[in-house]
């Protein structure tokens, strides 16, 4: 018989066995430590720019000065900025909103649970968490950069106008598609560390397999093998909606959202199974 001590005490018990938590408990789990999240998201934040005099800017100010290098070097080299009906360095432009979003957010989320080894053996929470905080993060970032490319555009020869309104799903795509990528190889470094080194090379060769600095046209024939890579229907809508370009096919748009839907997918599988025995790996 319990005493009336134990049977008043509100301390809530976790118990952990060798059954994954059902989806609804998983779930649920995120959303009850989604005050967890908030708070981690903003001081990754705050001291990613911590005493730095132009903060945030810097975030937008290096990939803008990446942008102009790669349009002098693809419009004069590649030949890549006459022949258009659109203005190439707005679409350039428009292209690295969603990349480096997308990039950083996946390079930050695949080391997170590792990276956070020291909180997370002293207090319990749902290790996905850790993933999300990068793309959480970022969203000033993301929001940053598309309000600097809306002033841009009239200085490089775009008019704004009711396509812009693309920019909103766009955007939830791509903050979406990050987080997905983003679980899965935060759950998957746990176990494989050469992972890192991995996704650094990923990236490196996905900025130029992806159109943001050509259109997929400028390829001919070959140009419609880019609709496999989930992040060309991503980046095709941004820069549709903000210089007009020709739009990505159904079948790269397709393949963002099939691929985003199997990530989460898996990303819910793993973590549901596995995210009890992270702890004992770090």
């Amino acid at each position: 018989m319990r005493s009336d001590a134990s049977a008043a005490d509100p301390t809530p018990v976790l118990r952990l066995d060798h059954r994954p938590a059902t989806l609804g408990n998983w779930l649920g789990g995120l959303w009850r430590f989604r005050g967890v999240l908030i708070a981690l998201a903003r001081k990754d934040f705050q001291v990613r720019y911590k005493r730095a005099t132009l903060g945030v800017l810097w975030s937008v100010a290096l990939p803008l000065l990446q942008s102009i290098v790669l349009v002098f070097i693809f419009s004069r080299v590649g030949g890549f900025g006459s022949g258009h009906s659109f203005s190439y360095a707005g679409f350039v432009l428009a292209g690295m909103v969603p990349w480096v979003f997308v990039s950083t957010s996946i390079i930050a989320s695949t080391t997170s649970i590792v990276d956070a080894s020291g909180l997370t053996d002293k207090v319990w929470f749902p290790r996905a968490i850790l993933a999300l905080v990068p793309p959480c993060a970022n969203l000033l970032l993301l929001a940053t950069a598309t309000a600097i490319l809306l002033v841009e555009l009239p200085l490089v020869g775009v008019t704004p106008n009711v396509r812009l309104l693309l920019l909103v799903p766009a955007a939830a795509l791509a903050v979406l598609f990050a987080s997905s990528v983003g679980l899965v190889l935060a759950a998957l470094y746990v176990y494989f560390r050469d992972l890192k080194f991995m996704v650094a090379a990923v990236i490196l060769v996905w900025l130029y397999v992806t159109p943001i600095v050509y259109p997929a046209s400028a390829l001919g024939s070959a140009g419609r093998w880019l609709d496999l890579n989930p992040l060309t229907g991503i980046v095709g809508l941004f820069q549709t909606a903000a210089v007009g370009a020709p739009g990505p096919s159904a079948r790269a748009v397709v393949v963002s959202l099939g691929s985003t839907a199997v990530l989460m997918v898996a990303a819910a599988a793993i973590h549901r199974r596995y995210d009890r025995l992270f702890v004992d790996l770090l």
